[in-house]
């Protein structure tokens, strides 16, 4: 198809997982500015639809389904929706997932760990699994293009004491592109993970009306700010563009510098 620029992503039909608020819909809304048909799978429906008449007006064809990442059944039939809507899937951004509860380790809970696995490792799992089963088959025919993209977090790799169930979490998404970069290369499909730091979204709202916790972390990065939802848009469309081709495989720090100061 013909691109009247390098990040031109019109026709490309890209799904977003947690699109419906936070850094999801901060990718959601940059990707559809830059021509991109959005599918968006939220669990919450009203918020789906609020997501949804955000991103209409950047133009484009849009659409917001039900579904909660942590049921398989729930994801193979948004996907099975998605292409009987929009005819394809060229990438998915595998961005919902749950945060973890501040606690000692040794009293955590099992309940607690496989809730929290269920959302942020199983559900990447299984979207990333029926989004490259459909890209393989594309590829069979000659149209090799697929991009997976996961939202991880910093805390995969900067120790995150009292919550370490959703640092663990991240890390096995780390270890996820690494390994699933290697198969699909093959197909046409890279294959790679965004690691921000603390941001602004309604997961950390509780973090960021905390004095205490603010003034103590701001010092820490040296931009002196949390990121924002529209801080990963940039991020997002080169992973998704054809810039990116030759990119697998890697974790990509968006922090503002906090990892390195």
């Amino acid at each position: 198809m013909t691109k009247s620029h390098p990040f031109d992503l019109s026709g490309r039909i890209i799904v977003v997982t947690g699109g419906n608020g936070g850094l999801g819909l901060g990718m959601a809304n940059t990707l559809a500015q830059l021509g991109a048909s959005i599918a968006i799978w939220g669990r919450n429906p009203d918020k789906n639809a609020a997501a949804l008449d955000q991103i209409n007006t950047r133009g484009g064809t849009h659409t917001a389904l039900t579904c909660d990442v942590c049921d398989w059944d729930q994801i193979d039939a948004a996907m099975a929706q998605t292409l009987e809507q929009h005819g394809r899937v060229d990438g998915m951004i595998a961005n919902a997932g749950v945060g973890g509860g501040a606690k000692s380790f040794v009293d955590r809970t099992a309940s607690e760990w496989r809730d929290l696995m269920a959302a942020n490792v199983d559900g990447v799992v299984r979207s990333f699994q029926v989004a490259a089963r459909h890209m393989i088959e594309r590829g069979a025919q000659g149209d090799l293009f697929g991009r997976l993209v996961c939202t991880s977090s910093v805390a995969s790799i900067d120790g995150a004491a009292f919550n370490e169930h959703y640092g663990a979490s991240k890390g096995a998404l780390n270890s996820l592109v690494r390994a699933t970069a290697v198969e699909m290369a093959r197909h046409g499909i890279t294959v790679n993970a965004i690691l921000p730091g603390y941001a602004e979204s309604e997961m950390t709202s509780g973090l960021m009306s905390n004095d205490k916790f603010v003034k103590s972390v701001i010092p820490r990065i040296p931009a002196r700010r949390f990121g924002r939802p529209d801080d990963y848009g940039g991020i997002a469309a080169y992973l998704m563009s054809d810039l990116s081709s030759y990119h697998t495989g890697q974790c990509f720090v968006i922090d503002g510098g906090y990892t390195i100061y």
